[in-house]
């Protein structure tokens, strides 16, 4: 039976962390200011591919992103196919305000 990943955010790395048993199975980094979160890069330890650790990043950053109210720019391809599949966060994509002309 494996363990469920346990993540947490590090913002000194600016990263959100997956443990498993203790040791690191992934991470998302990111860019965050107070309005978005901006993630960059997912990346699940090959031992751990196929466990869930990358869907529990996901879920865990785009959870916390919704309580602080910032929208999310998905740079990174994993966040981005992630969020095309669970539409109950598609709502949390940044949008670019369209330039209004005086």
């Amino acid at each position: 039976m494996s363990a469920v990943p346990t993540i947490t955010d590090s913002p000194g790395t600016r990263r959100y962390e997956a443990h498993v048993d203790g040791r690191l199975a992934g991470f998302s980094a990111y860019i965050r200011t107070p309005e978005m979160i901006a993630f960059l890069h997912t990346e699940v330890d090959p031992e751990f591919e196929g466990r869930g650790v990358g869907s529990a990043l996901a879920r865990q950053a785009l959870d916390e992103a919704r309580e602080r109210g910032q929208s999310v720019l998905a740079a990174c391809p994993f966040i981005a196919g992630w969020i095309t599949h669970h539409p109950e966060y598609q709502d949390l994509e940044y949008k670019p305000r369209s330039m209004v002309s005086d």
